[in-house]
């Protein structure tokens, strides 16, 4: 489900546990020896079953002595809390993010994100391969989640993000997104500090398309919006 989207997302973005990650993917492969080349076999296989292996993996070194697990860690692998706050809006930096609803009442607009990523893509039908390249995706928050680990919270955005058909750049370098187009809807999650915040204004020349604008980031503390939903 959703949470478990939101929480893997947690995982993979946090650096205590990328060395897990490595031996969940080395588990994989001698288990499945036949399936070591298959890239996207293996990274599915390893999204079905990795929150549930690294829950039991560091359980198991709880129960050694000396056995460096920190507290963080700890409550990671065990995972969030089924209850989930939502939020319509979010401060970050002097940023305020809001959910698309919350923008749909108002005048101003503050749902846009940008996401510079680090992602496996599909170049071509005859290589199924994946391979690791740099991607900017643009969406819009369609929900703000604080995941909450007992000890601590992460706040997540769940965005709609634009489908690559949705977006060109035109003949003057802006970049255009047709906001109907969505995809990625087994990724939709973000961390917080991971996005920029961006506007998109109507096309007067493109019928359906929406011109991407960026604002300069200031840098400021970061509040969560106290309006439950």
């Amino acid at each position: 489900g959703l949470l478990n989207q939101a929480h893997l997302y947690v995982l993979e973005n946090t650096e205590e546990v990328l060395p897990y990650i490595e031996q969940h993917m080395i588990h994989i492969k001698t288990a499945y020896p036949k399936f070591r080349k298959r890239t996207k076999w293996l990274q599915d296989k390893h999204n079905s079953t990795f929150i549930q292996w690294l829950r039991f993996k560091v359980q198991s070194e709880l129960e050694e002595d000396n056995h460096g697990v920190s507290e963080n860690l700890r409550w990671l692998a065990t995972g969030p809390n089924m209850a989930v706050p939502l939020y319509r809006s979010y401060l970050i930096k002097g940023i305020k993010f809001n959910i698309k609803a919350q923008d749909d009442v108002r005048t101003t607009q503050n749902s846009g994100v940008y996401l510079l990523a680090h992602t496996m893509q599909v170049v071509s039908a005859k290589d199924k391969n994946p391979i690791l390249s740099n991607m900017g995706f643009y969406g819009v928050i369609q929900e703000i989640w604080d995941l909450d680990y007992q000890k601590f919270t992460i706040p997540v955005f769940r965005c709609d993000w634009i489908d690559s058909s949705g977006l060109i750049v035109d003949e003057l370098g802006f970049t255009l997104v047709d906001l109907s187009k969505i995809g990625h809807r087994n990724d939709q999650f973000v961390l917080v500090s991971q996005v920029k915040q961006i506007f998109f204004v109507d096309d007067p020349m493109h019928r359906g398309w929406s011109v991407v604008l960026s604002m300069p980031n200031r840098e400021y503390n970061d509040v969560i919006g106290d309006e439950v939903l």
